[in-house]
């Protein structure tokens, strides 16, 4: 089951051929203040799990996941409005930040959660260009207000350390590893 509303997890998930569930999950994305990058998006994560209150059948697993872009100690969420948006993509405009995805994977007995970080290097952003992104493409349900898959990522990124999926939203690689290491079966599409 995957228990998340990011139509692109959705679509990384589909493009494994995994056949799954979507699950309805209401869940406050806060968290305690003292929590730092990778500690954030694992707590969001976990909590997202633990806030399906349906019980798990033995052969099912629940998947749930938080991204979030941490940036010189500052963690930027989703943005609010044009104005957030604007101001997030000024602050990650020639500099580097982390873009860290924590995952979790709960069966009927049992809860593991992971994270996996990524580097992402943006170049220095014009203003104009930030504005014609935020005005023509979709960063209000993206942390740090941007996707690496649209324009801003196809011209202002020039070098990523790590996982592109995990950018995007789902380090799938890592994922595949371990769902593969719990030993749990993953239903296939028939394709």
């Amino acid at each position: 089951m995957l228990g998340s509303g990011s139509p692109r997890r959705r679509e990384l998930i589909e493009s494994l051929g995994w056949s799954f569930q979507k699950v309805f999950i209401h869940c406050a994305e806060d968290h305690p203040d003292a929590l730092q990058g990778e500690e954030i998006a694992s707590y969001l994560a976990k909590k997202k799990s633990l806030a399906y209150s349906a019980q798990l059948g033995p052969d099912e697993l629940l998947l749930t996941a938080d991204t979030v872009v941490w940036h010189q100690g500052l963690h930027l969420a989703k943005p609010e409005d044009r104005q957030e948006a604007i101001s997030m993509l000024g602050r990650l405009s020639g500099n580097i930040h982390e873009v860290i995805t924590g995952v979790a994977l709960r069966t009927a007995e049992n809860i593991k959660v992971f994270s996996e970080t990524t580097r992402v290097h943006f170049c220095p952003l014009k203003d104009e260009q930030i504005e014609f992104y935020v005005d023509h493409y979709r960063p209000f349900d993206k942390a740090g207000a941007y996707g690496i898959q649209e324009w801003i990522g196809m011209t202002g990124i020039p070098k990523i350390e790590g996982c592109y999926f995990n950018v995007v939203g789902l380090p799938v690689q890592r994922l595949v590893t371990e769902i593969d290491r719990s030993g749990i079966g993953i239903a296939k599409n028939d394709q």
